[in-house]
């Protein structure tokens, strides 16, 4: 009985390590915390994860933070931007090559794949890769094997594949640009992160967190940030999200000539967000308005009162989850949410 007590106790040990040394995601806000339930939730398992959501919003952290909370966090985690790359060198990258197999290629190298065996690998961009690369990591998925370019010996690994997209891939399908089959086998498991303005509680937090960390990297002693500048930064709509905000607080830490951060080190592109909460009365015109335009205004006026929390919209105008999402989505795409 001392024994077993002794290995639970070790076992809650270790957990209680791999948590303090996960990625930090910084939030205390509703969406944060539905986001970091779900990685814990999901992060034990060999699931692959789908990871959606707009530019900056911190979706390698959310990969990172997968693999740190998963059984393979001691071993590698790559991370390759399938963009980055044109297509002969994004499947030499990911699969490796033999040599002479294409010009340049003076000797054998092992890829991506290979490095990141009995870990987890991190394609971010996944929307951007062309169709034949869209083949061969549709192969690796269904089978866990791969072959080298110019090479015919197949090769087995034990990779948990990680992706990420800012782009609506379901729409991407419908237009035959990504395939059907690929997309089902990479969302297994969908994690959104939210946008920023759906999470303004949490902008102070952030200010204090980049402030700290860029005054260090600097050689800075920033005591305060003026109630102004706060002020400001909750009112920005945050269209670059946190890495927005993350520039904008490292641009004035370095101008910041004393201890403090004032109105004049923001730039003079940020603008305060014009009016209030949106009001329906200020954009519904009886007659003029379609059905269609209620309904979108509702999901939206209700989505920005709840904080970002699809499962409380949804409770509240008493329509499922899943056509909140849906909806949201085509927003997005169409423009009417950014």
């Amino acid at each position: 009985l001392e024994r077993i007590e002794m290995v639970r106790e070790l076992q809650d040990l270790r957990e209680q390590s791999q948590r303090k040394k996960a990625s930090k995601i910084i939030g205390n806000a509703g969406p944060i915390q539905q986001l970091l339930a779900l990685i814990d939730q999901v992060a034990p398992s060999r699931a692959t994860i789908l990871i959606t959501g707009e530019s900056g919003t911190g979706k390698e952290m959310v990969a990172k933070r997968v693999h740190d909370m998963s059984p393979r966090v001691n071993k590698p985690f790559m991370t390759i931007h399938c963009a980055a790359l044109p297509e002969n060198l994004l499947e030499s990258e990911l699969f490796g090559h033999e040599k002479g197999s294409f010009t340049g290629a003076s000797g054998m190298r092992r890829g991506r794949f290979e490095d990141a065996d009995g870990g987890t690998l991190f394609l971010d961009e996944i929307g951007e890769i062309s169709p034949s690369t869209q083949v061969k990591l549709l192969r690796f998925l269904q089978t866990r094997e791969f072959e080298r370019v110019g090479g015919n010996q197949t090769h087995s690994v034990d990779v948990r594949i990680v992706a990420a997209t800012n782009r609506n891939l379901e729409e991407e399908v419908r237009k035959g640009n990504f395939r059907e089959d690929l997309y089902y086998r990479l969302n297994v498991i969908n994690i959104e992160t939210p946008p920023l303005r759906v999470r303004r509680s949490d902008i102070p937090v952030l200010i204090r967190h980049f402030v700290d960390r860029y005054a260090r990297e600097n050689g800075k002693t920033i005591r305060e940030v003026s109630t102004e500048v706060v002020h400001t930064l909750e009112a920005y709509d945050w269209p670059g999200n946190v890495r927005e905000l993350e520039n904008v607080i490292e641009r004035a830490v370095v101008l910041a000539e004393t201890d403090k951060i004032g109105a004049h080190h923001l730039p003079a592109s940020l603008k305060l967000r014009q009016g209030g909460p949106r009001s329906f009365s200020d954009d519904v015109r009886i007659p003029g308005s379609t059905l269609e335009d209620l309904e979108r205004l509702a999901i939206l006026a209700t989505y920005e009162s709840t904080g970002g929390d699809t499962k409380e919209t949804s409770r509240i105008l008493d329509i499922s989850q899943r056509k909140i999402q849906y909806k949201l989505r085509d927003y997005r795409d169409s423009g009417h949410l950014h």
